[in-house]
């Protein structure tokens, strides 16, 4: 695991989206199209940013898909994961295609399985995951899966996970977050070639540490994290602030 800081969350982002336009690219060059994932949040807003201005990237070769969204939300809502990435990817980048998670269908079991024949038609090249509060990778609270064979899943969201959505502003309440996400399961995201991972913010230091000091463990999902042989870690001064591990 290589884990970079940063003194500040832009230059974080500039960092990491240099690494995300290799790793396109790349892929592009050596197998004529890049599979992604992209990942949602307050925390991925520089990374995003930057990317948009990174050059030499044949956007109409890229296919996206997407980490989670909520069980029930319209893609109008603000929180809308959906609403979220046409704005700041499909808009602005136009890729080839962009395979949303629909978490208004009536039948969220049927989407994932409409959402895994999708992704396992080929590999993921490079996938941009963050990390939640409560060390959430995806929607993948604590305890989680770690053995499952699906890709998808219809989880519930913890208490601490919806606080962190209101805390960033998505939601006016605790009682207006939904309680049911569909979510990329985490031993999916690990099948991703690689995996960048974008963490900014003072109040992921905690998750940072619990998720890259300790053991790998369903308590701390992002600890799966470690597991995976290419992954780089993008943290700023503030995210770090607690870590103990040797920094590369």
């Amino acid at each position: 695991m290589n884990i970079q800081v940063f003194d500040t969350k832009e230059a974080l982002g500039a960092a990491a989206a240099r690494e995300a336009a290799v790793a396109l690219r790349t892929a592009i060059a050596e197998r004529g199209e890049a599979r992604a994932i992209a990942a949602t949040g307050a925390s991925q807003f520089t990374f995003l940013d930057a990317l948009q201005r990174e050059p030499g990237i044949a956007w109409d070769r890229v296919t996206f898909f997407h980490l989670d969204e909520y069980v029930g939300l319209p893609d109008t809502h603000p929180a809308s994961f959906r609403r979220y990435l046409r704005e700041r990817v499909v808009d602005p980048l136009q890729p080839r295609h962009f395979e949303f998670v629909d978490g208004n269908t009536g039948d969220p079991e049927a989407e994932c399985r409409r959402l895994e024949a999708a992704l396992r038609e080929r590999p993921i090249d490079v996938a941009f995951v963050g990390i939640g509060e409560n060390g959430h990778l995806a929607f993948n609270d604590p305890p989680a899966d770690f053995t499952t064979e699906r890709a998808y899943l219809v989880v519930p969201l913890d208490d601490a996970c919806r606080r962190q959505q209101v805390g960033e502003g998505w939601f006016a309440s605790l009682a207006d977050v939904p309680p049911r996400a569909i979510s990329m399961a985490i031993p999916e995201i690990l099948r991703a070639r690689q995996l960048l991972v974008i963490v900014p913010d003072a109040r992921k230091a905690q998750a940072v540490h619990d998720c890259f000091d300790g053991p790998v463990t369903p308590l701390h999902p992002a600890s799966a994290l470690q597991q995976h042989s290419d992954v780089t870690v993008f943290l700023d001064r503030h995210s770090a602030a607690k870590l103990q591990r040797a920094i590369a």
